[in-house]
């Protein structure tokens, strides 16, 4: 396998899978689009009819891409391992020397005492690889609170002396936190970055084991023309219902979808910012933010950088991959839903601004997908709800007339369907599409009794299954409702600001709930 696949080659076999996956989503989506439409033209198209269409084809098409991953990751994994995937490239390489690594923490008036014991299981862990000379700590400090400067500063001179860790484990609190966590990592490229090859960068709530640290670091030496290798973290330490749910789903359903990514994507990945080793003198050199036309929310400052750094990546020439398949990567997740929303109008605003990336010269067709899918994992509950209100305009708009409906056959006459039984064909495959890729899930992770175990047993993974369906059915429309007004604020000049999350299981106000 040739893990460096450049701006203007793309081999055989990678093509060939790309057309596989983006064929079945156009197929797919075009299905849905010609059986909506024959829905509605049996009982005579119009403007209001037609706008549903349209805004129907855009929101399937969101759910296929979804499918398709899943199908496709799906048949990877019953198959064996990919033959093309990163991780293969350590087969024959276990042991390459490392080159140094620097490990980042980034942290923004975190609980300290969280981030520290961490940073302590990280430690201990790559110490227990034997390869511990080849990987120094950073905590870098965003903090504007000085009981945090002071907390921070303690556990880390508590932490160096418990771990012998003088000279290895290092703090810094930058006196102005420009650009956020952008400008914080871009800080310490230019005072250490000449010093290390990699850059393995760790959020304020991850753990990774030493084995993947040093697997991730050996990757990096055995393909000199990758960037930067982003692993898969699994949700873990759910402390309230909600988060043990969004857990639950992260665990099970989480390896197809990632097999199916990497299925179409190979090295022409994304990058999601954290738990990923990045390649020091590439991202210095090409992977500088710019700044964006105008102001307000849309313009200015790149909030999210990530998926702008991997693409300007791919742009110089250098590979970024899904380590889809390593484990031992981990981090926390939101506890509460208010949390989760409050995440996600951060995210929002940032992928919005990725409209100007969709334009931009340079990019290659790849990354343009990903900032698309990016955008449209939040426009489309905009789409949904736009979806709700015509649906009813049409119904309503037909009451008044005060005319009885008198279908047609339609292009499906063949069927011999009724209105009523067409609609719960179109219902039903629509289900379809958004539920298989859940049962797909269960049986494969059914297949290994490892796996079998860590869940409790086969009976509580269906159980927890039914459950997680039945509570998303419920936050879907929440969300929906969320989202949309994110991006209408956006829209209307209202960004957001940078405030740190809370990692903890510290509940919801009213009040924090109502100005969310």
């Amino acid at each position: 396998m040739d893990p460096m696949i450049g701006p203007t080659r793309v081999p055989a076999a990678v093509a060939r899978r790309r057309v596989y996956f983006f064929s079945a989503v156009f197929v797919l989506t075009s299905l849905a689009a010609l059986m909506m439409t024959d829905f509605l033209w049996r009982t005579g198209m119009d403007e209001l009819k037609t706008a549903i269409v349209i805004v129907y084809t855009l929101l399937f098409s969101q759910i296929a891409y979804g499918f398709c991953q899943a199908i496709f990751g799906a048949s990877v994994l019953l198959r064996g391992p990919d033959p093309l995937r990163i991780t293969a490239t350590l087969e024959g390489n276990e042991k390459v020397p490392l080159g140094r690594t620097a490990v980042v923490l980034p942290i923004y008036n975190e609980d300290a005492s969280r981030v520290f014991e961490g940073l302590r299981s990280v430690y201990r862990s790559v110490e227990a690889t034997g390869e511990l000379e080849a990987f120094d700590f950073f905590v870098l400090s965003d903090s504007t609170d000085p009981n945090h400067w002071i907390e921070e500063e303690t556990l880390w001179v508590q932490t160096c002396k418990d771990l012998g860790a003088t000279g290895r484990v290092f703090y810094r609190k930058r006196r102005s936190n420009v650009n956020q966590k952008s400008g914080n990592i871009a800080d310490f490229c230019r005072r250490w970055g000449d010093l290390y090859p990699y850059m393995m960068v760790l959020d304020a709530d991850s753990v990774m084991t030493g084995s993947a640290l040093v697997k991730l670091g050996r990757l990096m030496e055995v393909n000199p023309r990758v960037g930067i290798v982003q692993t898969a973290p699994t949700t873990v330490r759910g402390g309230s219902r909600f988060s043990r749910m969004m857990q639950f789903a992260n665990r099970l359903y989480g390896p197809i979808f990632q097999a199916g990514q990497n299925f179409w994507q190979q090295g022409h990945g994304n990058y999601i910012g954290h738990n990923a080793i990045v390649r020091m003198e590439p991202f210095i050199q090409y992977c500088g933010l710019p700044g964006l036309p105008g102001g307000g929310p849309l313009g200015g400052k790149i909030l999210s950088h990530d998926f702008v750094e991997a693409a300007l990546m791919r742009k110089a020439g250098y590979a970024v991959w899904l380590a889809c398949d390593l484990e031992g990567s981990y981090e926390h997740g939101p506890q509460t839903l208010i949390d989760y929303a409050k995440r996600d109008r951060r995210w929002c605003q940032g992928n919005m601004q990725h409209t100007w990336m969709l334009v931009a010269r340079g990019f290659n067709a790849a990354s343009r997908i990903h900032f698309f899918v990016g955008i449209m994992s939040y426009l489309s509950s905009l789409f949904w709800l736009l979806f709700l209100g015509l649906s009813t305009l049409s119904i309503y708009s037909h009451e008044q007339t005060g005319l009885s409906l008198i279908p047609t056959p339609g292009f499906t006459g063949f069927l011999h369907l009724t209105l009523v039984q067409h609609g719960l064909l179109l219902f039903a495959a629509t289900m379809t599409i958004l539920l298989l890729p859940k049962w797909l899930a269960l049986l494969l992770a059914a297949r290994s009794a490892e796996t079998r175990r860590s869940f409790g047993g086969f009976p509580r993974m269906a159980g927890g299954l039914f459950y997680e369906t039945a509570i998303s059915t419920l936050v879907a429309p929440i969300m929906m409702l969320f989202h949309s007004k994110f991006i209408l604020w956006i829209l209307l000049g209202r960004g957001v600001s940078w405030a740190a999350q809370k990692r903890g299981g510290e509940g919801t106000t009213w009040r924090e709930a109502a100005g969310t």
